[in-house]
């Protein structure tokens, strides 16, 4: 087994960070504004601030990393390939998405359902779409 190639886990990830990033603004900052605002509503908060978006741009480059880190971890054991980067992408959801969202959105209570539903939905798309291409930029050392 040979070592994982960490510039390559950093170029991938940033890849893949960027691709989450422009498909989550377009999912939760164009397609679900409105249910993103109403929900904020509820809350007694406001839409989020400029710099709100740019802590989940943040966090989606933080993401892109780990879910290309996941997929050169597997990658020995799973081959290399769209599968293996579709298995880490769905790894890196659940704990990055699926769990959070069902833990303060559904059972917390924070936000409606629906919502809930369709923001963790959009994530699995966004993490898919950005590990997979991420992955395509991976080469072991």
């Amino acid at each position: 087994m040979s070592k994982i190639n960490l510039g390559r886990v950093l170029l991938g990830g940033l890849v893949a960070g960027i691709i989450s990033a422009i498909l989550g603004y377009l999912v939760d900052g164009i397609l679900l504004s409105s249910q993103w605002a109403d929900g904020m509503k509820a809350l007694g908060a406001g839409n989020f601030s400029s710099t709100q978006w740019a802590y989940f741009t943040a966090l989606s480059l933080i993401g892109g990393i780990v879910g290309i880190w996941f997929y050169a971890a597997i990658r020995p054991r799973f081959g290399a390939g769209i599968k293996t980067a579709v298995i880490a992408s769905i790894a890196c959801w659940v704990l990055t998405s699926l769990l959070p969202n069902l833990s303060f959105m559904w059972f917390g209570g924070l936000f409606a359902h629906q919502l809930t539903v369709l923001t963790t939905l959009g994530n699995l798309v966004e993490i898919v779409a950005g590990v997979v291409a991420g992955a395509a930029l991976y080469q072991e050392a």
